[in-house]
């Protein structure tokens, strides 16, 4: 069944509200848990779903995702074999404008998909963290001779709103469809519930075709999965449902969108809990990225008598690379290549690769993008308002993201390296 099946991946979201860490990257190529990136968790669950044929289409500061696919993914798929994993920019070869909405960037690229005559077609977002195993979900589509089949997840319905929100009968078909309800409709068996789009569809190939042609000569479309195609297959075609089965095997299912800065951290900060509810150590459903070679970490300093002076981590990721040299993390994510000082403490942080931490330096709720180097004796997230003086980016939490290329004064000020 899957040699039959092509997967798009969409992945040239803007990720604004992830800025400053999406001014020189796409959301996708967001490095999360220290070792991987956003796409990372996607791509694995094709690979771990025997999904051979890949299309991932970017369109935003896309460069950085390139060279990450080129390193940490060609390498599994073998082209004699007709397998791939091709990374495609906007072509405009339709027309003049760059990706209006879901559907229209997969409708720009049918000339793409039309010669490795799929029978389905898997569509999914780049930017979502998740385990799953999208064979049984284009199982369930075959069996029900589908149109469309969109994996469904049960949330609140307090926090419904952000999400399409689908109606079903007993059997999974799909009765309704609101995208984005200011007043969601609750599932039949539990009034407090929703059932939500996960933004995960599958397609069969000439259906899906009919409908981009369709929808692409509509002006009053929005071009969108969830705003478009899908509502208007519900009233003549076989859509369903496919309820979320969890690959992470923990009491309650994993789905997130770090759509956030405070929803990125938080989903890191479970990371380094005793028992994260992302099990990444599971040898069964591996997350795959890529591994630079680089030395193992190294913690130096630790005499008896000189407890202040000691490199020491707990509850913590470290990184490849990383020296902790006589500096103290705690509840934090140390990226590769990243050096603390003596007598430097950071604590329920993330630090992205190459991050330099000055002696007697002080950090705290912070993200810390790649390359920056902290002065010595220099406080971050203790003082919201002095960080935001400097010209950090400081959420209503309180929590302070130093942009990759800001130059940290102690003191002093922050600007922006040319």
């Amino acid at each position: 069944m899957m040699r039959n099946t092509l997967t798009v991946i969409l992945a040239g979201g803007r990720g604004s509200r992830l800025d400053p860490l999406t001014r020189d990257r796409a959301k996708p190529a967001v490095p999360i848990g220290g070792a991987y990136r956003i796409i990372d968790f996607v791509l694995s669950n094709c690979l771990n779903s025997g999904i051979r044929r890949l299309l991932l289409l970017t369109q935003y500061k896309a460069q950085s995702l390139d060279r990450h696919i080129q390193l940490a993914w060609s390498n599994y798929f073998c082209r004699e074999l007709g397998e791939f994993i091709d990374v495609v920019p906007p072509q405009q070869r339709i027309d003049d404008n760059w990706y209006q909405g879901t559907a229209d960037a997969v409708y720009q690229n049918i000339y793409a998909i039309e010669p490795e005559n799929p029978e389905y077609i898997v569509v999914l977002a780049g930017d979502h963290l998740y385990k799953m195993n999208y064979e049984s979900m284009v199982n369930f589509h075959h069996r029900r001779g589908a149109d469309i089949t969109v994996g469904a997840l049960r949330v609140p319905r307090s926090e419904a709103s952000q999400f399409g929100v689908m109606q079903t009968d007993a059997d999974h078909r799909m009765l309704q469809f609101q995208e984005k309800p200011a007043d969601p409709t609750p599932t039949l068996d539990d009034p407090d519930m929703c059932l939500a789009s996960m933004g995960i569809y599958v397609f069969s190939t000439r259906f899906l075709f009919e409908r981009l042609c369709e929808d692409a000569t509509d002006p009053d479309s929005d071009h969108d999965f969830g705003k478009n195609i899908i509502p208007r297959a519900i009233q003549d075609s076989n859509v369903f449902a496919f309820p979320f089965t969890d690959e992470n095997r923990k009491t309650d299912a994993y789905w997130r969108d770090v759509g956030t800065l405070d929803a990125y951290y938080e989903a890191n900060m479970d990371l380094v809990s005793v028992d994260p509810q992302l099990n990444l150590y599971d040898a069964q459903w591996p997350i795959r990225s890529f591994r630079p070679q680089l030395p193992p970490p190294k913690f130096v300093f630790g005499s008896e008598g000189r407890s202040s002076r000691r490199g020491v981590a707990m509850d913590s990721i470290i990184c490849q690379g990383a020296i902790l040299s006589g500096g103290h993390v705690s509840r934090s994510i140390i990226g590769a290549n990243c050096r603390i000082n003596s007598y430097a403490s950071v604590e329920d942080s993330i630090l992205f690769d190459d991050v330099i931490v000055g002696r007697h330096a002080r950090i705290r709720r912070a993200i810390i993008d790649k390359g920056v180097s902290i002065p010595p004796e220099t406080e971050i997230g203790y003082d919201p308002s002095a960080d935001a003086a400097r010209g950090l980016t400081v959420t209503d939490s309180g929590l302070v993201v130093i942009a990759r290329g800001e130059l940290i004064r102690s003191h002093e000020s922050v600007s922006s390296l040319a």
